[in-house]
Formats: structure tokens, C-alpha cells, sequence
């Protein structure tokens, strides 16, 4: 079972600070987003949604339970999952660059699925998901001209 990777880009006229403010807030996720609901469940070891922090989110039927593990102010945001999909070892790193008055987003992931022969498949699910994500979110944050 090979290591599947997914990647998705655009840009938004907003900085970076406001797309990063975006990401750290899961409350926000269902209003930009075509998640439904967002709970915190645990705390990071920073108070809130820092390091270490559990977050549901909800769609459909489908919750998915993440960790934050990793941010840099304004640059990255990155989680894993902890459950929700037949998937061992996914983490998403979305990557936040100064550009064209701007930024650039880059949110990729890479996994194993849990049932061979599956891999193919998340991969391909995962990749519309997170275009979608990097879509909505640059039309959130983009300013209109």
C-alpha cells in the first residue's frame, strides 16, 4: 500500500494573516465551506484551537476528527486525522505564500488507505474535496474588484 498524495492551488487577493485566520477558526469552516458543523472537542496545549487541539468536523454523514499539528503564523496550517475515513497516517499541510498582492494557497495530503486497492480511490475523493476547500476559501477571502 503505496503513499497516495493529493495537492490543490489558487490565490486570493486577501493576505496572508486573513486566509491563515480562516483555517485556525473552525468555527468559521461551515460559512466558507461545504463542512456543515464544526465542534471543538479538546483544546490545544495553547488554550483554543492551537497545537494539539481536536476538531469535528461534520458533513453529511461523515465526522471527521482532526488534530492540529502544526502551525506557523500566516505560513501553515496542518492537521491529521484522527478518524473518519479508512485512512492511516493523513496529514494535510496547507501552505500560505505572499503573492500578487495576495497569496497563494497550497493545501496538499498524503495517506495510506486501510484497505489495499482503496488508495486510488480516497485519492481521487480527496483531491475534489480539497479543490473545493482551496476554491471556497479563496472565494471567501478574495476581494472583489
Amino acid at each position: 500500500m503505496g503513499i497516495q498524495r493529493v495537492d490543490a492551488r489558487g490565490h486570493t487577493t486577501a493576505s496572508p494573516a486573513t486566509v491563515h485566520a480562516l483555517l485556525r477558526d473552525g468555527s468559521t469552516w461551515p460559512s466558507w465551506s461545504r463542512i456543515e458543523k464544526f465542534d471543538l472537542e479538546r483544546a490545544g496545549a495553547g488554550g483554543g484551537e492551537s497545537v494539539g487541539a481536536i476538531r469535528n468536523f461534520r458533513t453529511g454523514r461523515y465526522l471527521m476528527r482532526e488534530q492540529v499539528v502544526e502551525i506557523v503564523p500566516d505560513r501553515r496550517f496542518s492537521y491529521a486525522l484522527l478518524s473518519g475515513l479508512a485512512l492511516r497516517g493523513y496529514r494535510a499541510d496547507v501552505d500560505l505564500t505572499p503573492a500578487g498582492g495576495g497569496t497563494d494557497i497550497r493545501w496538499s495530503s498524503s495517506f495510506r488507505a486501510r484497505v489495499p486497492g482503496t488508495g486510488w480511490l480516497y485519492r481521487l475523493a480527496l483531491q475534489r474535496m480539497t479543490e473545493a476547500f482551496v476554491q471556497d476559501l479563496a472565494r471567501a477571502t478574495t476581494t472583489p474588484t
